[in-house]
């Protein structure tokens, strides 16, 4: 009630031992605060920030418009409303190598347990889009290294993605893996990786915990969690799941609205209420402020308004 029972800390360690257990974790994307809380209270163990929702959500495209502390004023929102830890998409940093270390470290504060960075050129572009642009190898090991520096917390998780697959081929981006993690990258994300063969590929090349990306109508296969559970890989994302699912809603409740003069049919489809009020926590406010109110002090205590001038 009120904000997150855990630390940011206590966060960041939990997703690194989770990542360690051998089990794959399901990490659904967040919305809003709000989709965060139910992602918790549907017991998934970890919630993620897709910069691709954080743009949609303003309206914008997915190519570099949102800035750093657009993402970490939204974090923050979410950590506050969840338990979960959460995992960030920091786009390429935002800049220069000193760019993305400022972000790490914006990041950090705003109470995430990890953030991935991409190799792509700045202002970058979605994953799944044709005509994207990667930095050299050596840029992007520098903007790694930067954020490695600046990191205060060595829990908090430094994830590095490689967009290469799709411009210089599955080697080349097996080799830009491995670069990244020499620089000091804790977990790898293979974008837009093509075939369960190309899966297979990285996870014998790389042996840090691998994410894999399952966003729909993009250019890899939508493989179930037991697959990439035997393929050994310690993500499952579904970054833009909940957006599309509820921008779907919305425009057949609006379409349904315009043809029907009334919102009676939507009924059975909406949550309800009492739902909406138990995920939020009213009991647990009204809990508190009762508390409050009918809070007295002890005999003899008084405050200190009460006491006269000069004692």
């Amino acid at each position: 009630m009120l904000h997150t029972r855990t630390t940011a800390s206590g966060r960041r360690r939990a997703l690194r031992e989770r990542l360690a257990s051998g089990r794959l974790l399901t990490m659904p994307g967040a919305i809003n605060p709000l989709s965060a809380r139910l992602i918790q209270d549907l017991g998934f163990e970890a919630a993620y920030l897709s910069g691709a929702v954080l743009a949609a959500d303003l309206g914008l495209p997915d190519i570099g418009l949102t800035t750093v502390t657009e993402i970490a004023q939204r974090a923050q929102q979410t950590t506050r409303a969840t338990d979960l830890p959460v995992l960030v998409d920091a786009d390429t940093g935002f800049g220069e190598p000193m760019n993305a270390a400022r972000t790490v470290q914006l990041l950090e504060d705003a109470g995430l347990a990890g953030l991935h960075l991409e190799d792509q050129v700045n202002p970058k572009r979605c994953g799944h889009l044709d005509g994207k642009t990667v930095v050299p190898r050596a840029e992007m090991v520098r903007r790694l290294r930067a954020a490695v520096d600046a990191r205060r917390d060595p829990d908090f998780l430094l994830m590095a993605r490689t967009d290469a697959r799709a411009v210089e081929g599955l080697d080349a981006a097996i080799g830009r893996a491995r670069a990244y993690v020499d620089a000091g990258a804790d977990a790898v994300f293979p974008e837009a990786l093509a075939d369960i063969a190309e899966y297979e590929a990285f996870r014998k090349a790389v042996d840090v915990p691998l994410l894999a990306n399952m966003t729909e109508f993009g250019k890899g296969p939508l493989l179930d969690a037991r697959t990439l559970q035997d393929l050994g890989y310690e993500i499952a994302l579904y970054p833009v799941t909940l957006l599309r699912l509820a921008m779907g809603a919305v425009e057949d409740g609006l379409r349904t609205i315009a043809a029907e003069g009334t919102q009676e049919s939507l009924l059975p489809r909406m949550q309800t209420r009492s739902r909406l009020y138990e995920l939020l926590g009213y009991a647990d406010y009204a809990s508190f402020d009762a508390g409050v109110l009918d809070f007295t002090l002890p005999p003899g205590a008084r405050p200190d308004s009460a006491r006269p001038v000069g004692t």
